[in-house]
C-alpha cells in the first residue's frame, strides 16, 4: 500500500535528537529522508554510548529508514552537491548551531528565491530572533528555562526527565508543521518557513503548570512521582516491596477506593479526605493509611483489588521491561530493522493505520549513501574520486 509520504524527498542537516527525531517519523510515513553527516564520524550522537548491539542507543532510535550523505559542507564542492539535491527536494530540516544554516546560504529568504516550494524547517533552543537567539541550548538546560525542573522531582530537589523531553517536544512540533507545510503547499503551490524553537516547545507542554501559577499564584510543588494536586495519585508501596501505581480522578472513585481496596468505607466520610483538597491537604496521614492497609498484601493482590473496584493503576515497570511489555507483544508492535550491527527490535510508531504499513528499513552507517545519491545527482566516477580524495565525502 503507498505511505502517505511516498515521493517526498527531505534532505536534513541534523544531529542528537530533536531534527533526526522529527526526520524519522517523516520516513517512518514513506518520505525519503537524505542525512548530510561529516565524512567519517557523522552525527556526533553515534558516539554517545554503544548499549545496542554496539551501536548508540540515541541514535538507533532516531535514524532507521535513512540515506547517509557524507559531505564537508565546508569545502565548496561539497555545498554544491548540497544546493544540487535541494533543488530536487521537498523538505530541508535542520537543527545546527545557531547562524550556522544561514552562513552557508542556507536561509529561508535565499533558498525560496530559488526554490519556491521547500519547505524549510529550523529548529533551535529558541528561535530565530529574540535576545536569545544565539544562546547555547541542551535539552536540560531548557529544561530549565522552561520551570520543568521547578515542577518535576521531590520537595527537597528538583528532577530532570529521565528522557530528552525538550528534544522530543521539539521533533514533535518541527513533525507536525512540515505536515502542515506540506499541505498547505498542495492548497498554494509555495513552501514556507517553519521555525521551532525547544522552549517554546516544552513551553506548551508546561501549559498546566503554567495556569495553575497565572497572575502570581503559587505553583504546583514537586511532588516525586505523586500528582502534585490530585491525591491519592501516585506510587505506593506494597507489602512484598513493589510498588502500584494507582490514580483517583473523583469523588465516586474514593468512596469505592475506601470500600473495595482498603476495605474501611467510614474512611470516605473522614472530614480530613472527604474532597481531593482536603486529601491533598492531609496526604501525609492518608499516605500513612493506604500504605498500612496494603502491608498485608503483595503488589499483584493490590491491583486485583484496583481492578475488582475499577480503579485505574499500573505496574511500575523498568524500561528493559518494556521489551517483553504484554500489551505491546499482544498487539505485534515490535518490528527487525537492519543496522550496521546486524537486525535490532524497534518499536512500531504510534498510531496503528488501517490503510498502510510504517516503513521500518534499516539504520545506515556514515556516508553509507554517498556514492549513489552522488551517482543520482549526475557525478561521474572522476568527479566522486576527486571528491573523496579531498575529504569532501
Amino acid at each position: 500500500m503507498p505511505r502517505p509520504l511516498d515521493g517526498v524527498t527531505v534532505v536534513s542537516l541534523e544531529h542528537a535528537i530533536a531534527a533526526p527525531f522529527c526526520t524519522r517519523q517523516l520516513a517512518d510515513l514513506g518520505a525519503r529522508v537524505i542525512k548530510v553527516e561529516r565524512p567519517g564520524v557523522g552525527d556526533f550522537a553515534r558516539a554517545y554510548d554503544d548499549r545496542a548491539n554496539g551501536l548508540s542507543s540515541h541514535f538507533v532510535w532516531v535514524n532507521r529508514s535513512k540515506e547517509s550523505l557524507a559531505l564537508d559542507l565546508k569545502q565548496p564542492a561539497a555545498l554544491q552537491v548540497l544546493m544540487d539535491l535541494l533543488a530536487r527536494a521537498d523538505v530541508l530540516v535542520q537543527n545546527l548551531a545557531p547562524g550556522a544554516a544561514a552562513r552557508m546560504g542556507l536561509s529561508y529568504a535565499e533558498l525560496s528565491a530559488r526554490h519556491p516550494r521547500l519547505v524549510v524547517c529550523d529548529i533551535s533552543g529558541y528561535g530565530n530572533d529574540g535576545p536569545y537567539r544565539d544562546k547555547k541550548a541542551y535539552d536540560l538546560l531548557i529544561q530549565s528555562e522552561a520551570g520543568f525542573l521547578s515542577v518535576t522531582g521531590t520537595p527537597e530537589e528538583p528532577s530532570k526527565s529521565g528522557n530528552s523531553i525538550a528534544d522530543i517536544a521539539a521533533g514533535m512540533y518541527a513533525y507536525s508543521s512540515v505536515l502542515a507545510a506540506l499541505l498547505q503547499r498542495q492548497q498554494t503551490g509555495r513552501g514556507s518557513h517553519v521555525d521551532v524553537s525547544m522552549l517554546e516547545s516544552l513551553g506548551e507542554w508546561m501549559g498546566f503548570p503554567m495556569y495553575y501559577a497565572y497572575d502570581g499564584a503559587e505553583p504546583p510543588p514537586r511532588s516525586g512521582a505523586s500528582h502534585a494536586t490530585i491525591y491519592p495519585y501516585g506510587p505506593f508501596e506494597a507489602g512484598d516491596g513493589k510498588t502500584v501505581m494507582l490514580g483517583l480522578q473523583n469523588e465516586r472513585e474514593w468512596k469505592v477506593f475506601c470500600e473495595k481496596v482498603l476495605v474501611q468505607p467510614a474512611l470516605a466520610a473522614d472530614p480530613r479526605f472527604d474532597a481531593n483538597a482536603r486529601r491533598n491537604a492531609n496526604r501525609a496521614a492518608l499516605k500513612e493509611i493506604i500504605l498500612a492497609a496494603f502491608r498485608a498484601l503483595s503488589a499483584e493482590e493490590v491491583i486485583a483489588r484496583l481492578e475488582d473496584a475499577q480503579i485505574a493503576n499500573a505496574h511500575v515497570n523498568t524500561v528493559g521491561e518494556m521489551w517483553s511489555h504484554p500489551q505491546l507483544r499482544a498487539r505485534g508492535r515490535f518490528r527487525q530493522v537492519g543496522s550496521p550491527a546486524g537486525e535490532i527490535e524497534a518499536l512500531l510508531p504510534p498510531g496503528v493505520n488501517s490503510s498502510f504499513d510504517y516503513r521500518m528499513d534499516p539504520i545506515p552507517g556514515v556516508g553509507e549513501h554517498t556514492q549513489g545519491i552522488l551517482r543520482e545527482l549526475g557525478r561521474g566516477d572522476g568527479e566522486i574520486a576527486s571528491l573523496r580524495a579531498a575529504g569532501a565525502i
